[in-house]
């Protein structure tokens, strides 16, 4: 079961990702209102992130040895870099991007301009696509994973 969530979460990621960039890439240069393209993308990129999260959430709490060890002694998984990685900078990064990518969306569809929408959604998104990029295990970084798991 641990094999197959950590597939699919794997493979998710470059949904989520690229939906990321799209989405924020789309606030920028779109000019039409609230229900164009940009719309469209960000209601894929919510379902791509409420999916990532929820396998996530699931190699987290139930799955993963590395999480099940680091929440058996919180403090010792502090100290070893890859355990804190695991256990509080990876999780802590993705669920703020999950927040700005639904903080984001919410933010625009109350906004009175589609200036304001643009601007909100480009800022919510772009930090949201730079906390996923910056929390993913990169291969080559000290908790890389491989780009693609088969």
């Amino acid at each position: 079961m641990y094999s197959l969530v950590l597939t699919l979460h794997s493979w998710v990621r470059w949904a989520a990702l690229l939906l990321a960039v799209a989405t924020t890439f789309s606030s920028l240069t779109e000019r039409s209102g609230f229900e164009g393209r940009t719309d469209r993308l960000g209601l894929l990129l919510v379902l791509a992130v409420d999916v990532q999260m929820l396998l996530g959430l699931l190699l987290y709490l139930v799955l993963s040895p590395f999480t099940t060890a680091a929440l058996r002694d919180f403090g010792a998984a502090m100290r070893t870099p890859a355990l804190r990685f695991w256990a509080v900078e990876h999780s802590a990064t993705m669920i703020l991007a999950v927040v700005l990518v639904h903080v984001g969306r919410v933010l625009a569809r109350k906004a009175q301009t589609p200036r304001a929408r643009r601007a909100r959604q480009t800022i919510a998104f772009g930090l949201a696509t730079i906390a996923m990029v910056a929390a993913t295990p990169w291969p080559g970084l000290p908790n890389g994973r491989p780009l693609f798991r088969l």
